[in-house]
C-alpha cells in the first residue's frame, strides 16, 4: 500500500513554552502544551480538521483521528494497556475458520512450509492448509508452537484464506492457528455400536477362544463428526460391526473397565477405499501418461508418491474436454458410482491447489481434472 504523506503547515510563527511534572509512580506524567488552531494539517494535499498540540517543541496529534486520516484503524486493549494500529486494507481481509483435528503433517519442497491435512465440522469438513513463516501458530496460552511439532490427532482452530483453491479437498494458506488438546487416535474394527439416549456408543475389542473382550468404549454425541476419508458424511445408523474406522477421541479417559472416552471424529475406512498396491501403481502410470507436458514442470510430487484414492462421483465436479468423457461421467454419477482420483502436489498449490486427475475405475479411462480455482 502506498504510504500517505503527512504535512504539518505552520501558518503562524512562535511557540510558547511548556512544562511537565512526573507522577509519584514514575509511570504517569502530567504535561502541559499549547493547542495551535493556526497550524493546519493536510494528508496527501487534502485538508483535515486536525490541529496539533505542541509539547516541549514537538507537535502532537490525536492518535485515533490521525490513524484514520492515514488509512489505519486504532484499537485499545484495556487489559494489556496496548494500542494496536492496523491498516484498513488488512482490517478488511476476511478469513474463513475451522475447528478440527490434524490428520497428517508433511513438509513441502519449500523451506519452512508444511502441508497439513485437517478434518473439521460443518462446511469445512476436509481441508489442506499450508503452514509457513507467515502463519501465526501458538497454543491456547499464546506460546509459540513450531509447525514441525504438530502431529496427527492435534486439535486446532484455524483461520485461513482469504484465497482458497476450489480443489477437492479445498486448499488454502493458514493465517492464524491456535493449538489445543492432543486427542488419541485409534485405527481398528468396530466390535459393536449401540444407540443411547445421548447419542451412540462405539465399542472396540477382540474375540478370542469364543470370549469377547471390550477394550474401550467411545461415546458419540451431536458434536461428533462421522465421515469417509474424503470428508463425506456417514450416518451413524449406517455403521456396523466389522467396519474399519479411525477414531479421534479423548484425551479424557474414565478409570472404569472398560475405559470410556468422548469421541470427536470417526473416519470410515471401507474396503472399497483400500486399493491394492498393484492397482495404485497402475493408476500412477496412467495418470502420468495423461498429464499435460506444460503441467509436469510444476509437479513437486514424485510419480511413485502420488496419492491414489476412491471418491464418490456425486460429490465432485470434473472438467472434461470431450463428449465421450462427459457421457461416461454422467453414467457413473447416475448409478452413484465411484471414481479414482490421483493427486499431484505442485509449486502452485498455495495459489490454485494441486493437480487432481479423475479416472473411471471400470474402464480405467481418463475422464478429466478437478477444478484448481
Amino acid at each position: 500500500m502506498q504510504k500517505k504523506k503527512l504535512l504539518v503547515v505552520m501558518t503562524a510563527v512562535g511557540l510558547l513554552g511548556t512544562s511537565a511534572g512526573v507522577g509519584a509512580s514514575g509511570l504517569v506524567s502530567k504535561v502541559t502544551g499549547v493547542f495551535h488552531k493556526d497550524i493546519a494539517v493536510s494528508v496527501n494535499g487534502d485538508q483535515t480538521s486536525l490541529h496539533p498540540v505542541y509539547i516541549q517543541g514537538k507537535a502532537y496529534l490525536p492518535a485515533r483521528e490521525m490513524a484514520d486520516e492515514l488509512g489505519y484503524t486504532l484499537n485499545w486493549n484495556s487489559k494489556t494497556k496496548n494500542i494496536q494500529i492496523n491498516s484498513k486494507e488488512e482490517q478488511a481481509v476476511e478469513y474463513a475458520r475451522m475447528l478440527g483435528v490434524i490428520v497428517d503433517v508433511v513438509p513441502t519442497d519449500k523451506e519452512g512450509q508444511y502441508r497439513v491435512e485437517v478434518l473439521g465440522y460443518g462446511d469445512q469438513r476436509w481441508m489442506i492448509l499450508y503452514f509457513d513463516k507467515d502463519t501465526e501458530l501458538a497454543d491456547e496460552s499464546g506460546k509459540a508452537v513450531g509447525a514441525a511439532d504438530l502431529k496427527a490427532g492435534t486439535r486446532i482452530m484455524a483461520e485461513f484464506g482469504p484465497a482458497m483453491a476450489m480443489s477437492y479437498p479445498g486448499q488454502s494458506h493458514a493465517h492464524k492457528v491456535v493449538v489445543s488438546a492432543q486427542t488419541l487416535v485409534k485405527e481398528d474394527v468396530i466390535q459393536s455400536i449401540e444407540k443411547t439416549e445421548d447419542g451412540w456408543q462405539v465399542k472396540f475389542g477382540e474375540t478370542k477362544d469364543g470370549q469377547t473382550t471390550t477394550s474401550i468404549v467411545l461415546n458419540a454425541g451431536k458434536e461428533t463428526s462421522v465421515m469417509t476419508a474424503q470428508g463425506i458424511d456417514v450416518p451413524f445408523a449406517n455403521l456396523k460391526a466389522g467396519d474399519k474406522v479411525r477414531a479421534y477421541y479423548g484425551p479424557i479417559m474414565t478409570k472404569s473397565l472398560p475405559p470410556q472416552s468422548p469421541l470427536h471424529f470417526l473416519v470410515v475406512l471401507s474396503d472399497k477405499e483400500q486399493l491394492a498396491p498393484a492397482t495404485i501403481e497402475e493408476y500412477r502410470e496412467l495418470s502420468w501418461k495423461n498429464m499435460p507436458a506444460d503441467q509436469k514442470s510444476h509437479v513437486t510430487t514424485k510419480k511413485e508418491d502420488a496419492r491414489v484414492e476412491e471418491v464418490d462421483s456425486a460429490k465432485i465436479t470434473v472438467m472434461m474436454s470431450s463428449d465421450e468423457q462427459k457421457k461416461k461421467l454422467a453414467e457413473i454419477q447416475a448409478a452413484n458410482g465411484k471414481l479414482i482420483s490421483i493427486v499431484y502436489n505442485t509449486d502452485q498449490d498455495a495459489l490454485i491447489g494441486p493437480i487432481v486427475m479423475i479416472f473411471d475405475p471400470e474402464s480405467k479411462t481418463f475422464l478429466g481434472f478437478l477444478p484448481r480455482k
